[in-house]
């Protein structure tokens, strides 16, 4: 029979927001236990800085080492580690029971355990926004992130013919590593739509009184020096096979072929570039998986265009004991998710019974400033580098839901079958009810079905998820408690909060 852990509080992500959260928690007598999908901690942003073999601090950039400063208060602080860890359901405990709180289900090397917290702060940070064009699901077609990811774990690097499309910082800072490790970068196709700076100039006295302003500069600079950036790109295809091909032809060989060049229209002319790699980013939004099925209410942000969580101040939501730290409930930034995450611990902590009210407010003022202060300038780069229609609303065959292989046509006619929304859209298509329960997909067909129907997103509304949030083995499955109580708790993990 597996035995049930028991803390006060859970913190499940160990990005910035999550050591910040499970460091001040514990240095204010808070039983903590953090729970980690990653090998080490550091989240996203601060991926595998305790194992990178990217030694030359230069080729990362100081920014990524400032995730240190974040390591040895965790480890002195008294909580709890345990990476390689997936929580994958979360109940509330009903009024009957001997304790409340949240019992949750997670797996450990294939192994299923069970946790009981009085409360939770979930820090699962932000993922990259989908950027469905025709030819994405090719071998050779990445994310920036996924690519960044393999340079900060591995010390990967692509070969020959490397390609960055999209928009945002991200795409410039992994050219700028790129070039800092040696690596040449063919092009960067710039999707920023045209006039776009004109709109964001109205934020720009908080980017001009922030820290992005000189790094930005530098960054851009550096860049443009050694690589060829194509402005107002406003087609992008990846290609399978001979760029001369017809568009049947490639299409058919998409199945089984690699990525061997890119044709993009910018200014009214299309060219055709070969490559082996392209690197596709448009921005990150919320995971919001977790929070989503444990039953956090949910928003569309109008400026970002995706959903994300309602929060107070705290990071407090609708479901009593659960807070949500950093980049999962609401994209502010690395700087900006190490403070939520002490803010989120503090308020816990005074739930809990470790401060007083007063003792909280005194203690949360230099996190909330420095929060404050971090936050300065994001209005600016949110509007100049929100995603263009034409690359979040897809038409034809290009294919939308990767785990189920629907296409945007397909989403489309349901809607004119008089499908509503993504929910009653499982009944026509498996849209969304893949493996990934439609992480990748759910703004996709959120924005495509407002379209078709001429609402808002937020009318159409998301996904409903259920527990597990993610693939369980059958292994798992029966190494769950087997005794009458231990029955009824994995019982309640099967049913949503």
């Amino acid at each position: 029979m597996i035995a049930t852990t028991h803390c006060e509080l859970l913190v499940v992500g160990a990005g910035p927001a999550g050591l910040a959260a499970a460091t001040t928690a514990a240095q204010h007598g808070v039983a903590t236990i953090l729970l980690d999908e990653q090998a080490a901690p550091g989240g996203q942003i601060y991926r595998a800085m305790t194992s990178t073999p990217i030694l030359d601090r230069k080729i990362l950039g100081e920014d990524y080492w400032h995730g240190e400063s974040l390591l040895e208060p965790f480890k002195q602080s008294g909580a709890q580690y345990l990476p390689g860890a997936t929580v994958w359901a979360v109940a509330q405990m009903t009024v009957a029971d001997a304790t409340q709180g949240f019992e949750v289900g997670y797996s450990v090397g294939g192994e299923a355990r069970m946790l009981h917290a009085k409360q939770i702060v979930l820090a699962t940070g932000a993922q990259e926004r989908p950027f469905p064009i025709p030819g994405w699901t090719l071998p050779g077609v990445m994310t920036a992130g996924a690519a960044q990811v393999l340079l900060k774990s591995s010390g990967l690097v692509p070969g020959k013919g490397t390609i960055l499309a999209g928009c945002g910082p991200l795409l410039y800072l992994i050219a700028w590593q790129y070039l800092n490790a040696g690596i040449k970068v063919d092009a960067l196709l710039d999707t920023t739509p045209p006039g776009r700076l004109g709109k964001a100039l109205r934020h720009a006295w908080g980017f001009l009184t922030s820290p992005y302003l000189v790094k930005g500069l530098k960054l851009l600079r550096e860049v443009k020096a050694q690589v060829r950036i194509v402005k107002g790109v406003t087609a992008l295809e990846a290609l399978p096979g001979d760029a001369q091909k017809g568009h049947a032809q490639e299409r058919n060989a998409q199945n089984n072929q690699a990525l061997q060049s890119v044709r993009f229209t910018a200014g009214g002319r299309t060219e055709t570039l070969a490559a082996t790699q392209l690197l596709l980013h448009q921005g990150v939004i919320p995971n919001i998986n977790l929070a989503q099925a444990v039953g956090v209410e949910q928003q569309w942000n109008e400026l970002l265009l995706c959903w994300e969580p309602k929060v107070d101040s705290w990071g407090g939501t609708n479901v009593p004991g659960v807070s949500i730290a950093g980049d999962g409930g609401g994209i502010a930034g690395a700087w900006a998710a190490e403070h939520r995450g002490r803010l989120s611990a503090l308020q816990v902590a005074h739930q809990l019974g470790k401060l007083t009210a007063a003792q909280r407010d005194a203690a949360s003022a230099a996190p909330r400033a420095a929060f404050m202060r971090a936050v300065q300038g994001r209005e600016f780069f949110d509007t100049l580098y929100q995603a263009p229609e034409q690359f979040r609303l897809p038409t034809g065959d290009t294919i939308v839901c990767r785990c189920e292989e629907i296409t945007a046509a397909q989403v489309r006619e349901t809607v004119s079958l008089g499908c509503p929304g993504p929910n009653q859209m499982k009944s026509f298509l498996r849209c969304g009810m893949g493996p990934c329960q439609g992480r990748f997909c759910s703004v996709t067909v959120t924005e495509l079905i407002a379209q078709e129907r001429n609402v808002t997103p937020q009318e159409v509304g998301h996904y409903r998820l259920r527990f597990p949030t993610k693939p369980l083995t059958l292994g798992e499955l029966a190494a769950l408690p087997q005794t009458d109580d231990s029955k009824k708790a994995v019982i309640r993990l099967k049913k949503p909060v």
